[in-house]
């Protein structure tokens, strides 16, 4: 029986942002294509580096398994690997270089090699596939099992061909019937450091599924390098069955949907819900999706019924000319409904916000941080605009990335292209807003605790006597931002 080893470019250690948050998930994409390959009839390993600290160990581990073909198989499931970070690709250039010395087969699946696959195989790399990639990889590893030439009519791949030319190949038609593939392989992961870390970091253990693949909306900074604009989902019976095993085998209470939108349909979560209590099974869980998904009050009830906690949504900006830039589809007042009414639910709502886009000034920056401070959602995520290839956004400024076109790390958040403001303005606005929030939740704790809307419970405790620290802040690195803006 033939061996493959599968790994992932992801070491936690190589982004210090995310390490001291301890929220590291699981490399999912990762875990599909080993179950795929091992339904198959190959013997898998999984070599998960999220914990380790060099890329060179895994030469320890080739040595010590041998594998017939190495694989780097990305997590398409988690936005960090989606942004392509340099930490990460020089990690995977290392372990491709290593493996290729040893006279192993690599083959490489991420956003990063599916965008930049000449990189790739300069580097060690043979056989990048390209987008969704279990079908190809199991196609390519029986082409090469029987000996049967590679041509064009292996849809997803791109390799060097007889004459050491790089050759590209049609991309491959996204997987339809996702309940078809079998559950990631979960029992080949050591799931204890993730469990410690998320304890030690928060008290409690959250795992990652997923229940559908791509997104049909059409943000024009958002690349879509592995699904591209298809959304195909899981059935709720399916995913229902997946819970029940993460339940028996790692004691799960807490899942983060990673899916880019949860739920697109209504009828799939009230028949999610019906499921779950049918079966009397109880679980917490946080989502993505979009402020105009979340407008039917039964809608959000119905998450609210099957254990939805949280929702993260891609607000983006509080100035509609922005969003309307952005191609994004929604409007300022949806976020403020979808808001308000994910509150009524018991369900938190945060934001996404995105500063720097193209065309933004002071007033809509304005607009977007009165809008966070009138809503005040349970947590925001603050970024600056990042142009990825194969987007509307990324062919607007691609003439100005001559020399940074990825961030090092996540806590990276460098404008790599010129803007109203420089980089300098927009890490400084980072800091602020970030301030300014904490200083508003602060106040507002104070109002009810004080109004006696709610009872004084040791986190609203927490936020109201941190209210000094918080407005010193703001205002320090208001002080700040006015200083940079001239620059």
């Amino acid at each position: 029986m033939k061996k493959i080893v599968f790994t992932h470019s992801y070491f936690l250690h190589f982004d210090p942002k995310q390490e001291r948050l301890g929220e590291p998930y699981p490399p999912l994409g990762t875990l599909y294509a080993a179950s795929v390959m091992r339904e198959r009839g190959f013997e898998v390993k999984v070599h998960d580096v999220m914990f380790e600290k060099e890329a060179s160990h895994i030469k320890e581990i080739l040595e010590r398994e041998r594998p017939d073909y190495f694989v780097i198989y990305d997590d398409g499931f988690n936005y960090l690997t989606k942004m392509c970070l340099t930490n990460m690709r020089e990690a995977a250039f290392e372990m491709a270089s290593i493996a290729s010395a040893k006279n192993i087969p690599v083959i490489i699946s991420s956003s990063d090699s599916t965008d930049h696959f000449e990189k790739y195989i300069s580097k060690g790399v043979d056989y990048v596939l390209l987008g969704e990639a279990e079908e190809t990889l199991s196609e390519l590893i029986d082409h090469l099992e029987k000996q049967i030439p590679i041509n064009d009519s292996l849809t997803g791949l791109v390799y060097k061909d007889g004459q050491g030319k790089i050759t590209r190949n049609n991309r491959r038609q996204v997987l339809r019937n996702l309940d078809a593939l079998p559950m990631p392989a979960w029992d080949l992961l050591d799931i204890t450091p993730y469990k410690k870390i998320w304890n030690d970091h928060n008290g409690y253990f959250m795992i990652n599924m997923g229940t559908t693949r791509g997104c049909p909306y059409k943000c024009n900074w958002c690349a879509k390098p592995i699904y591209g604009q298809k959304y195909n989902s899981r059935s709720p019976r399916n995913v229902v069955e997946e819970i029940k095993w993460l339940q028996t085998h790692f004691k799960v209470e807490n899942i983060w949907f990673s899916d880019d939108i949860f739920g697109l349909k209504p009828n799939w979560v009230h028949e999610f819900a019906d499921l779950l209590e049918k079966a009397q099974i109880r679980v917490r869980y946080k989502i993505q999706s979009r402020a105009d998904l979340l407008l039917q009050e039964n809608y959000v009830a119905d998450l609210a019924r099957s254990g939805c906690t949280s929702v993260w949504m891609g607000a983006e900006s509080g100035s509609q000319k922005i969003l309307d830039a952005m191609d994004k589809g929604i409007t300022v007042d949806e976020i403020r409904t979808a808001t308000l009414l994910l509150k009524k639910h018991k369900i938190k709502p945060s934001f996404f916000i995105q500063f720097g886009y193209l065309g933004e000034e002071m007033v809509d920056i304005d607009q977007t941080i009165a809008l966070i401070n009138e809503l005040l959602p349970e947590d925001i995520g603050v970024s600056v605009s990042y142009p990825l290839p194969g987007t509307k956004f990324y062919e607007k400024v691609k003439e100005d990335l001559q020399v940074k076109t990825n961030w090092t790390d996540s806590d990276d958040l460098d404008l790599m292209f010129k803007n109203t403001y420089s980089p300098d303005f927009y890490k400084t606005l980072h800091r602020y807003v970030h301030k300014n929030y904490r200083k508003h939740q602060a106040i507002d704790s104070i109002k009810n605790i004080f109004g006696k809307t709610t009872h004084a419970t040791p986190p609203s405790l927490r936020k109201s006597v941190a209210l000094p620290y918080y407005s010193y802040s703001a205002w320090r690195y208001r002080q700040k931002l006015k200083n940079v803006s001239h620059v």
